[in-house]
């Protein structure tokens, strides 16, 4: 340690350089506690996936056998090709694409039309209404699925797609509050802009308001296509037709 004249201490390059080496060895101290701690929770989260992998290699006595059997041996590629064959899985695999995809479309409209009346446009009662419509997300599934299967019914709908397509073209609770909410952060200057410039609602919703919502339309799409694709309940109501049957139907028959 050296001091100036004026008090004022300064440290030499040696202690400098200590303090450095100090800093470093702690440093990668933290850095094996950190992973020592950590890998072996990935193993463990990493286990369940790697057994369904290995498990889907295996014969059917190596699949049964005690005690486990952890590697394959021998691997049975086999297995892939016969449990595809073993339904009509590319016949499913469509049936689910179009009507994800088609329910990812309905979604994207009609919830974005709904969250910018309720989030960008003023008028009376809208919180009111929005409120309400949050509300709904408390009622369970199982509340609604006596009264709309006989609607459906009613409408003679039921053995067809057109009762897990249809209610997406209608808006939902969920998305229309995400949607609604990521509307609110868009400033209103560019909105009152767009009407000073002679714009209705219809082209500022299109040309300002979607542009900027890309990240949220793309959030609710996927959430929608996750839902269609892994739905059981929906399928399984109302599609009697075994041609018609989605991925999670077709499941069944193993």
């Amino acid at each position: 340690m050296e001091v100036t004249a004026g008090g004022s201490a300064h440290m030499s390059s040696g202690e400098i350089s200590r303090q450095k080496r100090i800093a470093q060895v702690k440093h990668v101290l933290r850095q094996i506690f950190s992973h020592a701690m950590l890998i072996p929770l990935a193993i463990l989260f990493i286990l369940p996936f790697y057994w369904m992998v290995s498990t889907s290699l295996k014969s059917d006595r190596q699949v049964f056998a005690w005690p486990l059997v952890w590697f394959p041996n021998p691997i049975v590629w086999q297995n892939y090709p016969d449990s595809i064959a073993f339904f009509p899985f590319w016949l499913y695999l469509r049936n689910t694409v179009f009507i994800a995809a088609t329910t990812v479309i309905g979604a994207v409209l009609s919830n974005s039309l709904v969250a910018y009346s309720l989030g960008c446009i003023r008028w009376r009662g809208r919180d009111i209404l929005f409120l309400i419509a949050v509300a709904t997300m408390m009622i369970p599934y199982q509340v609604v699925m006596v009264p709309l299967f006989i609607t459906f019914s009613k409408l003679n709908w039921v053995g067809t797609w057109l009762p897990l397509i249809v209610p997406s073209f209608f808006s939902g609770a969920f998305f229309v509050f995400l949607l609604r909410q990521f509307f609110r952060t868009i400033p209103n200057d560019l909105i009152d802009a767009g009407k000073i410039d002679g714009a209705a609602h219809p082209r500022i919703f299109a040309q300002i308001v979607l542009p900027l919502a890309k990240p949220a339309l793309f959030t609710v799409g996927l959430f929608q296509f996750l839902n269609s694709w892994s739905d059981f309940t929906g399928p399984l109501i109302y599609l009697s037709d075994s041609k018609m049957y989605t991925i999670s139907l077709g499941l069944q028959f193993f």
